[in-house]
Order: structure tokens, then sequence, then C-alpha cells
């Protein structure tokens, strides 16, 4: 299905449809602040290793990223981090960054792997936000790549959509996605390491 949903004012109905499938451990396509991205509820393991097989990788090996609502929901993913993290944290999101933190053991549990760190993304984008605040759980994120040489992300959903359709359950419509990837902050060791220089800009 593909679902077109106002970017700056989504309908109650759509967002409530969205997340209703989710909850039967469908897939999704959706926009971000950066890319479009490809997600599930991380509770709905059979979900995710279907993500796995449509990217073509071992589900234990993945770079899969959590997108939360607020910085209230990562107590239950991630290890207690600083405070100086936490105010990086504060003054740069919600927005186009991705940062790497320490998992709590119920992570590994989540991907069946050994996976000690998380990446955790709060997109400035109204209807993800929407998604993820009526679920109540974060959604589990990877971006949807292009298959052009050149153009390393798709970013009309209807070019998305004919690709997919097939594949995921529903790909939203929230207009042109941007072609920039989030900013990737390493922030599991004393200093932070800039992992991959994106669209957030520090």
């Amino acid at each position: 299905m593909l679902l077109k949903i106002h970017p700056d004012n989504p309908s109650t109905r759509h967002i409530k449809m969205v997340v209703d499938c989710l909850n039967n451990g469908g897939i999704i396509i959706y926009p971000t602040d950066t890319v479009y991205g490809m997600g599930c509820d991380i509770y709905k393991s059979k979900a995710i290793d279907q993500i796995a097989r449509i990217k073509g990788i071992k589900k234990e090996k993945a770079n899969f990223s959590f997108i939360c609502h607020d910085l209230s929901q990562l107590s239950e993913f991630t290890k207690p981090i600083s405070n100086d993290i936490f105010r990086l944290m504060r003054s740069n999101l919600p927005g186009a960054f991705t940062f790497i933190l320490k998992a709590t053991n119920k992570v590994p549990k989540l991907f069946q792997s050994k996976k000690k760190t998380i990446g955790i993304r709060i997109p400035d984008n109204n209807i993800i936000a929407e998604i993820v605040k009526t679920l109540g759980n974060p959604v589990m994120s990877t971006s949807v790549h292009d298959d052009d040489e050149i153009i390393e992300y798709t970013t009309d959903p209807e070019i998305i959509y004919k690709k997919y359709k097939n594949l995921v359950d529903i790909v939203i419509d929230g207009g042109f996605g941007g072609n920039e990837p989030s900013t990737i902050l390493d922030c599991t060791s004393d200093e932070i390491d800039i992992i991959r220089e994106g669209k957030g800009i520090i």
C-alpha cells in the first residue's frame, strides 16, 4: 500500500493504520529528516528477519538503528551515558544524527546476536515521530538505498513503492526525501568519534 500522509499534520487515522500494521508484524517504509527508512516494531523478530533478507545481510551483523520518540526511551536499551553525551544529544535531537551508544542486554536478545552497541535516532519528522509515539516503543530502522551507482538514496516515494510494493506492507508518501544521511557519532568511548559526516552539523 502507498499511503500519503501530510508531513506537517499527520492524520490520526493514517498514523493508526501504520501502527496497526507494525503491531501485526508489518514492515513499513517512511520518511525521516534525512533519507527514507525501512523498519518494523523492534519486538517483531520475523519482521526483523525479513528486513535483513530484503537488505541481503545477516541479522546478527546488521547495523540497524532504533528510532525513538524522545530521550526517555534510552534507558531501556542503552547503558547509562555521561552528562556530556546527554547534553549533546539533548541539544541536537530531534535532528539528523545517529548516536552509537553501548547497548543493554536487551538489544542482543532482540537481534539474536552479540551486539554490544545500538544506533539511536530521533528524527525531526512529524510522521515517524507520531508513529513511534503512538506505537509506544522504538521502530527498528535502516536506510533505503538506491541501485544507482551515483545516487545513493531514492528520494521519490512513488519510485520506492514500485520497487518495494511486494516486499513491504506500507510505503508512506510524506513527500520527497533527502539524499544526505544522518551524521553518525560514536559515543561508546571517552572521545566522541564522527563515523560518518552527514546532514547533521554540530
